[in-house]
């Protein structure tokens, strides 16, 4: 194999059999591991983790479903499993079970739709498995799982031949949406994907803006409930104004969530901020915050990679999952530097693999041969550019990370069988 065809995956059918009974084996340990996790370590939910378990019980016994301050997505669906199974830590942590029991379907599905060995499928199927992450994520009521899940289950619909994909895949960009407000913008990345694939417009045009119109179908009756419940157009959620302002500003020096009344001269402390709806207080946020970044971009950007510095190389979402649990001090802290040891492993090779194909795409792109690129590598890059493009402006938490690490695994696997070719070729 020359190393010019190496990012172009070769396909060998496996022995369906063979590849099930692993496929099959992985997934069962998988999950045991998982409940393992589960019983031996009793967290607790406490912040933002605490907020979407309260809001769940809330609407489950017939609250309103937040009052827009912040995206409702994951409560509302969380309220549903408490109205069919009772409210209580211990459920939200088994339907995260069933959640990640998916995620390992969803990924073996997209496996065996994309050109791959089935030597090269196994292994990266087995290092999403036994990613720390996977497992510890289990035991904390949080967004990423289910945001991950219908992730994994849009770009599945995406490399399938199924009909009418593009509007499942509106449908499910929506719901994301509701999960995570920026996730409108995933119609751009399936229009640039088959731009750059296909070298076609109209087409790409068509089936990205398919996605955009079917996702604001699905989020109009939330935007609409807002909207009225406000007084003015209010969008999924309006919390994005202060985390853009509390992480752009002179007093952030870490990249890192801190108190909006510490920044100097806040706006939260004045009489009209006060005064205000949360609308009305997320606009004059925001336009506070993108002030700040116009007349202090050399700071902005030294906060940007700060951000995911803290995003992509710290694992301190892991300690989530152990809060409240009386877990020994040392154990845990064993827990928390094993994790960070194995993410900078994975993600420091992979996201350089990720640079050097970006720079094989826009090679490709000048010299008219991107229809020649990976398909696959191409969607992986693009997410990785536009979750990074957003943790960049935005905050840098460990757990953002979360649903781009079947991107840096597959990277990561990338990378490892590129030095194992090249230690083969020097041998011989």
């Amino acid at each position: 194999m020359e190393i010019r065809n190496f990012w172009n995956n070769e396909y060998y059918k496996p022995n369906n059999s063979e590849g099930s009974r692993y496929y099959n084996m992985m997934i069962g340990l998988g999950m045991a591991l998982s409940i393992l996790w589960i019983i031996l370590i009793k967290s607790v939910p406490f912040s933002d983790f605490s907020y979407y378990y309260n809001l769940a019980v809330s609407i489950a016994n017939g609250g309103k479903w937040g009052d827009t301050y912040t995206s409702v997505g994951y409560p509302i669906v969380l309220a549903g499993v408490f109205k069919l199974f009772g409210a209580s830590v211990l459920v939200g942590k088994i339907f995260n079970l069933v959640i990640t029991f998916m995620n390992y379907i969803c990924l073996k599905s997209i496996l065996f739709k994309v050109k791959l060995r089935e030597i090269d499928r196994k292994i990266i199927f087995f290092i999403f498995i036994l990613f720390p992450s996977n497992i510890f994520y289990n035991n904390i009521l949080g967004t990423e799982l289910l945001f991950t899940s219908i992730l994994l289950m849009i770009t599945c619909l995406y490399f399938g031949n199924i009909k009418y994909k593009y509007l499942f895949i509106g449908v499910l960009t929506g719901l994301n949406t509701m999960i995570k407000p920026f996730f409108i913008i995933f119609f751009f990345a399936v229009f640039l994907v088959d731009v750059i694939k296909h070298k076609k417009f109209l087409l790409p045009l068509r089936n990205s803006l398919l996605v955009l119109v079917t996702c604001t179908v699905v989020i109009s009756p939330f935007i609409y409930r807002n909207t009225k419940l406000i007084g003015q157009f209010t969008y999924v959620s309006n919390n994005g104004g202060i985390v853009l302002y509390i992480n752009n500003n002179s007093q952030n020096n870490k990249g890192r969530w801190m108190d909006a009344s510490k920044v100097e001269n806040s706006v939260v402390k004045t009489s009209e901020y006060k005064k205000a709806n949360r609308t009305e207080q997320n606009k004059m946020l925001s336009s506070a915050a993108n002030k700040w970044i116009k007349s202090h971009p050399a700071k902005f950007i030294n906060l940007g990679l700060k951000r995911l510095f803290n995003t992509y190389f710290l694992a301190d979402d892991v300690l989530y999952s152990t809060h409240g649990s009386g877990i020994n001090r040392y154990l845990n802290n064993l827990i928390f530097v094993s994790s960070n040891f194995i993410r900078i492993i994975v993600f420091s090779p992979a996201i350089l693999c990720i640079l050097i194909y970006s720079l094989k795409i826009l090679f490709s792109i000048f010299n008219g041969k991107s229809h020649l690129l990976n398909k696959f590598n191409l969607y992986l890059v693009v997410l990785f550019f536009m979750f990074t493009s957003v943790y960049f402006i935005t905050e840098g938490q460990g757990r953002y990370s979360f649903p781009e690490t079947f991107i840096f695994i597959y990277y990561f696997y990338l990378v490892l069988k590129y030095v194992v070719f090249r230690y083969k070729e020097i041998r011989a």
